[in-house]
């Protein structure tokens, strides 16, 4: 292939990433959004300390301001189980998703090396085409460094 076959053939490098984020449905994004926050020490600390705050407050404030009874926090538990069922199958979907921008960017990855590997044949066949006309312009030039020496009359 010349230079000018693979200028032809060269298509502009795009972001694998931005097209995928641009197909995406708003309920997906959402998704996406929700698994990459809730697995920070972000969202650990907001959890850890609601979970403090709750406790504390229903343990030492006096029983006429206590909203979810201590030792049962019925009422904690429900909200901690229904926090925890809303998440899973969104922390699932947004892992999915994620799933795909993996396999998308290995995708992309491999027709990258491809192009390289191409792009690395075209250098090396142009080098060896080089490496033949030196050798053949050095066989030539030796041709005539031994014509000149033998028609001025010195042999080596």
């Amino acid at each position: 292939m010349s230079l000018a076959d693979w200028r032809k053939r060269h298509k502009a490098l795009h972001s694998i990433n931005q097209e995928l984020k641009d197909k995406l449905t708003p309920l997906q994004k959402l998704a996406v959004w929700i698994t990459a926050h809730v697995g920070t020490m972000g969202f650990f600390l907001l959890i850890l300390g609601w979970t403090v705050l709750w406790l504390g407050w229903n343990l030492m404030a006096p029983k006429a301001w206590q909203f979810d009874p201590p030792m049962a926090f019925v009422f904690w538990l429900f909200i901690s189980n229904m926090i925890q069922i809303l998440l899973m199958p969104l922390i699932m979907v947004g892992q999915n998703i994620q799933g795909g921008y993996a396999e998308a960017r290995a995708e992309h990855d491999l027709e990258v090396n491809i192009k390289a590997e191409q792009e690395i044949e075209l250098v090396l066949n142009h080098l060896e085409y080089q490496n033949q006309i030196l050798i053949q312009m050095l066989g030539k030039l030796d041709a005539k460094t031994t014509r000149a020496l033998k028609a001025s009359g010195g042999e080596s």
